[in-house]
């Protein structure tokens, strides 16, 4: 198939997500094109099958704001004319669904467009009064839609009020590129007398409570020696860098902003902590799983999908630092129940969330989605040639 794929290129579980997708479906000799303002940043230097359109940002003295939905869109119609795209597959609901939208209708309502909900485009942004209508339409007027959780699927009815039918196919890792014993990094320049490894990645937004990881690690650090590594960078790292400072912490945290060798990192890494408000799913949790590290977080949205309470990880209510702080403990203190939490993550990685048993899906849901679109086309054709 020739298919088209929208994404935002910045670091982000979407854009992370819609490019392995699509690299995935390109070495499974699919034809990929991928449209965005900027080159995504883990789309590889160059791979067979794949194409890349960057969407022209379009200045004019009456436009306050640049509107990338209609540049989004017109290119969108022109690659469509130009390579007979199969399906538009939009990450994010807004606005690349509704500029895929806008393209298939200028082009007789082919291609289908299949939306992927991934979390703040339906629970933040499309729950804000401002977009949740264009949202809404957005979403009716998908061929197919798809949520990356069960939770975000029940979201999606309950704060958007779609009706339709969502298709929940799970994010998915490559376990044998996420995996501990491919690391080339030395602990030592982490942890110089070899102390446990907290880990964090993220873009440093509220949502991910960067404070809360660093209060409970500062009551570990009360019990034992430990390092606590954080990864990204974002709106948060500055009242982060105070914090630390204010602890005392300086020696014991290290800040390595953003960073493109993460299996190395999440392979020298002992624990995983993701005390978010807020997880859709949770794609670093399973990256770090994926490299054995028990999981430390908060019980809700769709981590609780990806990690097992007390099998994989520990999770425990939003807010609760004390038992993130005990958890970790726990962790730190007792080798081998880490250690059995690490293999039990990597097995859970293995057997539900696995590449090879991910991309069918997408596949499987492209295919009937076109052949339905199609035949919807030639019904409405046949019906407007009688009358």
């Amino acid at each position: 198939m020739r298919i088209g794929i929208i994404l935002y290129p910045t670091y982000g579980g979407s854009g992370i997500v819609a490019t392995e997708l699509g690299c995935a479906l390109a070495v499974r000799g699919h034809e990929v094109h991928f449209f965005s303002t900027a080159r995504p940043f883990r789309l590889p230097a160059f791979q067979e099958n794949v194409y890349f359109h960057e969407v022209p940002v379009v200045g004019y003295d009456l436009f306050e704001n640049t509107p990338y939905t209609l540049t989004l869109a017109s290119t969108l119609h022109n690659c469509v004319k130009m390579y007979g795209l199969d399906v538009l597959h939009s990450h994010y609901a807004i606005p690349h669904a509704t500029a895929a939208y806008l393209a298939r209708e200028m082009h007789g309502g082919l291609p289908p467009v299949i939306t992927t909900c991934h979390g703040t485009d339906v629970t933040l942004v499309g729950a804000h009064p401002a977009y949740a209508p264009v949202v809404k339409f957005t979403l009716e007027q998908s061929n197919a839609v798809t949520a990356v959780s069960h939770d975000l699927a029940r979201e999606t009815r309950e704060n958007i009020g779609y009706t339709g039918h969502t298709n929940v196919i799970y994010n998915f890792i490559d376990t044998e590129a996420y995996k501990r014993d491919l690391c080339v990094m030395r602990r030592d320049w982490l942890a110089p007398t070899d102390e446990p490894i907290i880990l964090h990645i993220s873009n440093f937004r509220p949502v991910k409570r960067i404070p809360d990881i660093i209060s409970a690690f500062s009551k570990v650090r009360q019990n034992v020696k430990a390092k606590l590594v954080l990864v990204g960078d974002g709106p948060e790292r500055s009242i982060a860098e105070l914090q630390v400072r204010q602890l005392g912490l300086q020696g014991e945290v290290r800040f390595l902003g953003k960073q493109t060798g993460l299996i190395d990192l999440l392979s020298v890494g002992d624990i995983y902590l993701l005390p978010s408000n807020k997880e859709s799913f949770g794609l670093s949790a399973l990256e770090a799983m994926s490299c054995e590290m028990p999981v430390v977080g908060y019980d809700v949205g769709g981590l609780p999908e990806v990690v097992i309470k007390n099998e994989t990880g520990f999770l425990h209510p939003v807010g609760d630092i004390d038992g993130l702080a005990a958890s970790a403990l726990k962790l730190v203190e007792d080798t081998e129940l880490r250690r059995a939490m690490g293999s039990a993550g990597r097995r859970r990685a293995q057997e539900v969330f696995h590449i090879d048993s991910i991309i069918p899906q997408y596949e499987k849901l492209y295919t009937d989605t076109l052949r339905e679109t199609e035949a919807k086309c030639r019904g409405r054709s046949t019906s407007d040639t009688s009358a």
